[in-house]
This record gives C-alpha cells, structure tokens and sequence, in this order.
C-alpha cells in the first residue's frame, strides 16, 4: 500500500503534516493514526486519522495546528494481499515497456524510483523542497474558458465535477522550466520543483515562487499554491 510513495525524500513523521502523495496514491490511504508531543503542554496525544483532516497535500498541522505538535509515531494499516496500483499514466506506460502485465508491489516500487530518479533532482546534489505548488482546482466554468483559448491543457475531471488542472504544464507553458539565475532556479526535468545551485537563500527561492505565481494567473487567471510551508 505504501509502494508508490517509494524514494519520497523526508521523514514519516513529516509525511502526515503535508499527506504525502505520488502516483495515484496518498498517506491517507493506510494511514490510521500518529501520536505526537503537544508544545502547549508538556503531555503525549494521540491524534486519529479523522482529526487530521488530511487533504490534498493538507492537514491541521498546516492550519489551526500548524507548529503545536512534534509528531512522534504514525501508525499505518498494510494490505497483506498486494493490491498494486498501476493507475498513473506513466507507471502503465513503463509496465507495458516491460511487457509486464501482471505485477507486484516490488515492481511498482522499483519503477516508481526509476521514475522519480529520471526526472528529479537528488536532494544531495541540488536543494530543493520537492513539489513547490500544488495542482489548482478549478470550477468546470472556469475551465471550459481557458480549454477555448489552449485546449492542450492538462486537466483531470474531480468527483465533486470540478477540474484539476497540472500545475506543472501551467509553468512550463509560461516559459519557466529550465530556467536558472546564478543561484537557483527551476529544474529542466520537472517544473514543479525549484532548485538550489549552491549559495541561493530561502527569500530567494519565494521571490522566484512568487514571480512563477504571478505569470500563470496573468497568463490563465489560475492562482497556485505552494505545497511547501514558508516559515
């Protein structure tokens, strides 16, 4: 149930704070319950999935309790039966490469990485937060304008009927991925993700945030918002 979080870099206890996801799968989908330190005193809680509000790339500890609790344990509840998830357009892209048809946790693991090694960056070589924005939602009116005027657009239909759209082709479209200062910039592979070159400070990597925020609502009317939490 975990395997498609594989090569995620970061912490477990960090992973309830942001509700990790990638490929088609979130932390919330085995996550069951954590149980943290309460700063406001000194005392030991243990929160439960519900109370979490966990949400797309969202919990409480974003909002009402961001910086009250240092998570110590998370528990999660594993399927004993595999049930692979291959649903991602490029995991099924890559299992037909390899002409497998019927595979195991360990495969989706390991071509996960694969993916995830080919397109991002190695936080040891290059700082980098992972994801910086996340992909805006949008209502179906407000999409059918923009599809009118680029209708290549990435897009991918919610339950609620409203329409994700890829933060990334947003960016890209705008002219952003490649792009680097002396400093920093945005990674050539995956415009999602800003990068570090090597002497870049935190103001730095927001002005360039701020700036990318700014191009995508004027070109497409469409507000981003970062994943990562700006202390």
């Amino acid at each position: 149930g975990l395997e498609n979080l594989s090569l995620i870099p970061g912490t477990v206890g960090a992973s309830p704070i942001q509700n990790i996801g990638a490929y088609g799968v979130e932390m919330k989908d085995t996550f069951v319950e954590l149980e943290a330190f309460d700063l406001s005193c000194p005392r030991l809680k243990t929160i439960k999935k519900d109370e979490c509000k966990l949400g797309y790339r969202d919990s409480i500890f974003k909002r009402e309790s961001r910086n009250k609790f240092v998570i110590l344990f998370v528990s999660f509840k594993l399927n004993k039966k595999p049930v692979p998830n291959f649903s991602y357009a490029s995991l099924e892209r890559e299992l037909k490469t390899l002409e497998i048809q019927e595979p195991s946790i360990k495969d989706i693991s390991s071509i996960v990485s694969k993916i995830r090694q080919s397109k991002l960056p190695d936080p040891k070589e290059y700082g980098n937060a992972g994801s910086f924005f996340k992909n805006p939602v949008i209502s179906p009116e407000q999409f059918k304008k923009i599809k009118i005027k680029y209708p290549a657009i990435a897009h991918f239909k919610q339950e609620d009927k409203n329409i994700k759209l890829a933060a990334a082709w947003l960016i890209e479209e705008c002219g952003w991925k490649g792009y680097a200062s002396a400093n920093y910039g945005v990674h050539e592979e995956q415009s999602l993700i800003l990068v570090n070159f090597g002497s870049a400070k935190g103001k730095d990597i927001q002005k360039l945030s701020e700036l990318i925020k700014r191009s995508v609502f004027s070109k497409f009317g469409v507000e981003l918002e970062t994943e990562v939490n700006i202390i």
